[in-house]
């Protein structure tokens, strides 16, 4: 699969020192490279990058016209390159319970589990997601983006990406949010997974 298009810009570096791009390239030409085999950096990124290939593939083979076709998946590979890059970079590391506890949790660790959340819903993506503390050791609010299929009515929709992200961060994450912002960016037409909520 090509991914040219995919690293316009941005190409990060893993702690191993090599691009996103090179470690994709590697596993495509050389298989048993003994680096990368060795490497859990580089198959933590080739992890990331098969749900990418994945996406894209799906997206191409379904019934849609060439155009709308080729425009959905390049939303999806953009979408999920810049899932790979925030999973790549640790962030910030927030406070969980309180202060006397002394715990901490990496932003993108938490924004990680708030994604998982949403997308437990079905045809809900999930992407950008920030976690940002209100005063230093107090409550977070979180901002996300999410594209979701056309059967949602989006005050529904919204209000149950906010009951499960707030659910796990008390649950899951042990953190303390007073607030939940959701931005639809993209409606998509995939099919529902029969009206049941994904594991």
């Amino acid at each position: 699969m090509a991914l040219g298009d995919a690293y316009e810009g941005e190409d990060p570096a893993l702690p191993c020192g090599r691009t996103l791009s090179e470690v994709w390239e590697t596993a495509e030409e050389t298989p048993d490279d003994p680096h990368t085999v060795g490497c859990p950096h580089c198959q933590e990124a080739l992890a990331q990058l098969g749900i990418l290939d994945d996406y894209v593939r799906e997206a191409r083979d379904r019934d849609a016209d060439e155009a709308a076709e080729a425009a959905a998946a390049d939303r999806l590979t953009a979408r999920v390159m810049d899932l790979v890059r925030t999973d790549l970079r640790p962030g910030r590391t927030l406070p969980l319970g309180e202060p006397a506890d002394d715990a901490w949790i990496t932003e993108a660790a938490a924004a990680k589990a708030f994604r998982a959340a949403a997308e437990a819903l079905p045809t809900v993506f999930a992407g950008s997601c920030k976690v940002v503390l209100e005063v230093p050791d107090g409550p977070a609010t979180v901002t996300m983006e999410v594209a979701a299929g056309l059967e949602w009515p989006l005050p529904e929709l919204a209000e149950r990406i906010r009951e499960r992200v707030l659910a796990a961060a008390d649950e899951a994450v042990g953190m303390t949010v007073s607030g939940v912002d959701v931005t639809v960016v993209d409606l998509i037409d995939a099919e529902a997974d029969a009206g049941e909520e994904r594991a």
